[in-house]
Order: C-alpha cells, then structure tokens, then sequence
C-alpha cells in the first residue's frame, strides 16, 4: 500500500460554522520528496542483448545497469521493470554490494513489472548492480527499466 499524506485547508474556525474543504492535496511520500527537491529520481534503463551461462551462473547484463549511491543521499529501488524476447525464462538479480537482494523472473517473450512494496534505503558508497541469468547457450534481447529515487540523507527519515 502506498504511504499518502493529506492535507486540507479548511475555513470556518467557529463552533457551528460550516467547514468548507477549499483544497484537498493527496500526494505520496516520493511525490513530496521530489516537488519539494529532497530527492531526485535516477533510472538505469536500456534494451542489451544477453548469452545464457546457465541459470545458476548470473552475468551482469551492461555496465550502465551499475550503479553508486552518492555521498549525502541514500537510494531506494522503487520499481523494476523487464521484457523478454528470448524463447526461455530468465530471471534478473539486483545486488547490493555483491549480496543479492531482489529476484524477478520474467517468462519467454513476456515482461514484467513490479512496485515494491518494502523499499529499503541504501547508504552512500553501496553499489548496486543487475545481473541476468539464462539457461546455457540461450541469447536475446532483455528491456530493463529500474526506477531509483536518491534522498538527500538529512530526509532519508521522512
């Protein structure tokens, strides 16, 4: 379930006056990071061809699928997304300083897409990483799109 604050502003401060809702603004915490510049969003996204190793012997997918959380911010993986266009399943890691952290196995010529629902938040110098692995001999084409959002620290608590 998504986190909202709400807020209204209302008139009528007397005892029997009538309340009369003016405005009503329901915005998540990540909309509030990013309107009010506590955060910025950063993506690693791209389409790359892949070779299988074998289903057990990840490999990383491409470089710019790497990435550093900088000093003074910590990062949150808020969304992964991925297409398939290999005829076999194949499943992608992400890792956190080469300890892995969440799978997501995508079906032949499918896709998916998923919102996590426990958003961890990673300390600066943490590397995060994609990696895919295939059955052996396996190749295509993989669309991956991972939506990150970097939380100045001082908010990081917000």
């Amino acid at each position: 379930m998504r986190e909202r604050v709400e807020k209204a502003q209302v008139s009528g401060q007397m005892a029997g006056d009538s309340v009369d809702v003016q405005n009503v603004v329901t915005e998540t915490r990540v909309e509030r990071l990013v309107r009010t510049r506590a955060a910025t969003p950063r993506f690693l996204q791209g389409v790359f061809p892949f070779a299988g190793r074998g289903l057990f012997d990840p490999v990383t997918v491409d470089d710019s699928l790497d990435y550093t959380v900088p000093a003074g911010t910590t990062t949150e993986i808020l969304y992964f997304r991925a297409g398939n266009w290999s005829d076999d399943l194949i499943y992608f890691t992400i890792y956190a300083d080469s300890v892995p952290i969440r799978y997501f196995p995508v079906a032949p010529k499918g896709d998916c897409h998923v919102s996590l629902a426990i958003v961890d938040p990673h300390r600066p110098g943490t590397r995060l990483s994609v990696v895919i692995a295939a059955p052996r001999n396996i190749t295509g084409t993989v669309i991956v799109d991972v939506g990150l959002i970097e939380v100045a620290e001082e908010m990081a608590s917000l």
